[in-house]
């Protein structure tokens, strides 16, 4: 295995490297379900459900389902349709999950292939072989297995001489990954690293949960982190900031544990679950704070930047972000919003407003790439266009 870029004794491996965004790529599923076929599916759910257990609701033993709406779903997240890897099960109010079968242990993941696929858009807008990277980030809010780790299969399948590793930080996962990868880049570990996304939420989701069944879609992203020297066009990185306050308002309990534990592996929990409203009171202005102090620190004038790269969770916390940072209200050009399309795509949300609103900088223009979620976890990547 090839060592790193600055090897022991070389005169310069006490420089610190100035670390670039030279690249983003995206793969996006073949499926689509809108929010009336969602609201069509849970709302034949829901009227099962209600047949189903009519005697002991009318007893008080079991709680009716109320039936979900379009009009619902729009006006609590700003969500219009979502991308998956199966539609059929989702759709389907007697399953209502993904249908995604497991394949043989000699057969690329499904994870690491949509992580390969998005790896391959980024590596081909990079213009370089992928035998220039030297480390590989997988940084996602779920991991198919345990182990061997997803990077190192992604690694494998792109023929990456070096290393790989596997990151979870929920919905920050990308931007963390982004500074991971800056680091290695600062200290001469690396010349270039691939941070890959691939978010399988709807595996997570609950879909027969009203508050929260139209939340997630899936997708995969892809960004390369390179030594700024030896980089030609792209996005130098300014700064980077990382934040983590515990909190149970959003979690998944699904684990390796969950077996040990007897008759708990049917639990709502080990889906996705959150308390939507204290989440929105609690991370709006812990991450509007976070933004507006580390743009200080940069010596950035926040109401100066000419765009937001948010996480793509709710189009009201992002609204109201964007208020607190602009110091107005922002404009669709200065807030990015792509989950009316992708829905909430976890870590790769961020990346998905950057990759697709970005062509119209000039040089020396500067943005922000921002992501909040469960931990609570949040992540700052200042850029400028080069």
């Amino acid at each position: 295995m090839r060592a790193g870029p600055d090897e022991p004794g070389s005169e310069r491996r006490h420089i610190l490297h100035a670390a670039v965004i030279a690249a983003t790529g995206l793969y996006t599923p073949a499926e689509r379900v809108t929010n009336a076929e969602l609201v069509e599916a849970f709302n034949a759910f829901v009227e099962i459900h209600n047949t189903r257990h009519a005697a002991k609701i009318a007893a008080g033993e079991v709680e009716a389902l109320a039936p979900s709406s379009v009009e619902f779903i729009e006006k609590a997240s700003g969500i219009k349709s979502r991308y998956v890897m199966n539609r059929s099960g989702v759709v389907d109010p007697e399953i209502m999950h993904p249908l995604i079968p497991e394949r043989p242990n000699d057969e690329l993941s499904i994870m690491a292939e949509i992580g390969v696929a998005a790896a391959k858009d980024a590596i081909a807008r990079w213009g370089k072989d992928a035998s220039h990277i030297d480390a590989v980030v997988c940084a996602a809010s779920n991991m198919q297995r345990a182990y061997p780790a997803m990077a190192i299969e992604i690694q494998e399948a792109l023929g990456i001489d070096g290393f790989g590793f596997d990151m979870n930080v929920a919905c920050s996962s990308a931007t963390f990954g982004i500074k991971t990868a800056a680091d290695y880049i600062a200290t001469g570990s690396a010349r270039a690293v691939l941070v890959v996304n691939p978010e399988i939420t709807s595996g997570h989701l609950n879909f027969r949960d009203r508050d929260s069944h139209f939340i997630f879609g899936d997708v995969a992203t892809a960004v390369i982190v390179e030594r700024a020297d030896q980089a030609g066009s792209g996005w130098d990185i300014l700064g980077t900031r990382l934040k983590t306050v515990f909190s149970n308002n959003i979690r998944n309990n699904f684990g390796f544990l969950n077996r040990t534990a007897p008759g708990s592996e049917g639990a709502a929990d080990k889906l996705f679950v959150q308390e939507g409203r204290k989440v929105f009171r609690e991370v709006v202005p812990m991450v509007s704070e976070m933004i507006v102090t580390h743009a200080a620190d940069l010596g950035i004038d926040p109401t100066a930047l000419k765009r937001l790269w948010l996480h793509q969770a709710n189009i009201n916390m992002n609204d109201l972000i964007g208020r607190r940072v602009l110091g107005r209200e922002p404009t669709a050009e200065e807030n990015v919003i792509i989950l009316d399309e992708f829905a909430n795509t976890s870590s790769a949300g961020s990346i998905i407003a950057f990759h697709r609103a970005h062509e119209d900088f000039e040089a020396g223009e500067t943005g922000l790439i921002c992501s909040f979620g469960a931990g609570y976890s949040a992540g700052t990547v200042f850029v400028r266009r080069r």
